[in-house]
């Protein structure tokens, strides 16, 4: 059935206007961009400004969805801060091609390495030369070192009730932020276990707590086992958060349940592969986890001996892989708080999904300071 020219320009215009929302309605949007078991979460503020936190990899699919979301979604014509956990291809690989399509502001990044990050040697140095060239070259407005302690300069909404935001580097090259005054032992402290894993850049990942109000996110980015203990042993640096992004794809050498459990996330967002990720060790951590209401993915894991891990259908934004061809555009989930800060609405677009939630005003809990 064919609409009628006037009805088609007002529905195009009603989608865009949704689309849009956040710029004019005081929003805090997030988005999780279908980058395939890599990493790139796109935040946009009620100020309008946009965040990137990672890139994905090379190739043009993930830099085009990139753009996609921000262009054509959030309604942004420049990444104004572009933030990098650590140095890894699934992580670093897209803004280089995405810096090709739109400009980029100011960005934030640990030293980048002259070598492997994971130190493997001469002939991976060599490679590492190669494949880092087009992250080394990007254009942007600046660069700036991240550190812990790191606070990203972002506008606030004026006026009466406007609410705090802020965005804080946690912890990045195994050093963290200072305790918060008043912080007390962590009663899940006598519940570690330490893991033997490999060094990688992994272990020396930035990762951020964006607050807005009330509300709390975290992004831990590819953050490994034993030094997400760190963030909430022997005290815990961040409290309860509403939204935990599942650290590195939800894989084993992550998730550690002592951080899920002083976290409490209401939700959880897996930014996970059809065949990577949803590890049976973080999903029942997360399972575990007290007043643990939700976990979504981006992707149903589609490997036979994963199955059991996945979310329900409904919490998953592509039910099946989307690798191939590169030009079919990955379904997104979307978050966006309530102005007041009070609410948030968690929304998969593809499937007309929408649940809201109820932020935790208060944010103590097993170990955690407000």
């Amino acid at each position: 059935m064919k609409l009628r020219p006037c009805l088609a320009a007002c529905g195009l215009f009603l989608l865009a206007a949704r689309a849009h929302a956040g710029l004019s309605d005081h929003t805090l949007d997030i988005y999780w961009n279908d980058v395939e078991g890599g990493g790139s979460t796109l935040i946009i503020t009620p100020a309008g400004e946009s965040i990137l936190i990672d890139s994905g990899s090379p190739g043009g699919r993930d830099s085009a969805r990139i753009h996609d979301t921000a262009v054509n979604v959030a309604g942004v014509k420049k990444i104004d801060y572009y933030l990098q956990t650590h140095f890894h291809m699934d992580h670093i690989g897209g803004v280089g091609e995405l810096a090709a399509l739109m400009p980029i502001g100011q960005v934030y990044e640990r030293t980048v390495p002259g070598h492997d990050p994971d130190g493997g040697g001469a002939s991976a140095d060599g490679r590492w030369q190669i494949s880092s060239k087009a992250y080394r070259t990007f254009a942007s407005d600046q660069r700036n070192h991240l550190q812990a302690g790191t606070v990203i300069p972002l506008k606030v909404v004026p006026g009466p009730g406007s609410l705090p935001l802020a965005l804080r580097c946690i912890v990045a090259d195994q050093k963290f932020v200072d305790p918060p005054a008043g912080a007390v032992k962590n009663p899940l402290a006598d519940q570690i276990v330490v893991h033997q894993l490999v060094p990688t850049d992994n272990d020396n990942s930035a990762a951020f707590v964006l607050d807005f109000g009330p509300f709390r996110f975290w992004d831990g980015g590819d953050l490994t086992w034993n030094f997400e203990t760190k963030v909430v042993v022997p005290v815990n640096l961040v409290g309860q958060v509403d939204v935990y992004q599942v650290d590195h794809h939800g894989l084993a050498f992550s998730n550690n349940p002592v951080l899920i459990h002083s976290f409490a996330p209401t939700v959880s967002v897996m930014n996970n592969g059809s065949g990577k990720g949803t590890e049976k060790s973080t999903v029942e951590g997360l399972k575990s986890s007290p007043g643990i209401l939700d976990m979504y993915q981006v992707h149903k894991d589609l490997r036979a001996d994963h199955l059991a891990n996945n979310t329900p259908d409904e919490f998953c934004a592509n039910l099946a892989s989307t690798s191939r061809p590169p030009t079919i555009p990955g379904n997104i989930i979307k978050l966006s708080v309530a102005p007041d800060g009070k609410s948030y609405t968690i929304t998969i677009p593809s499937t007309g999904h929408t649940k809201t939630y109820q932020t935790r005003m208060g944010k103590d809990g097993p170990g955690g300071q407000k």
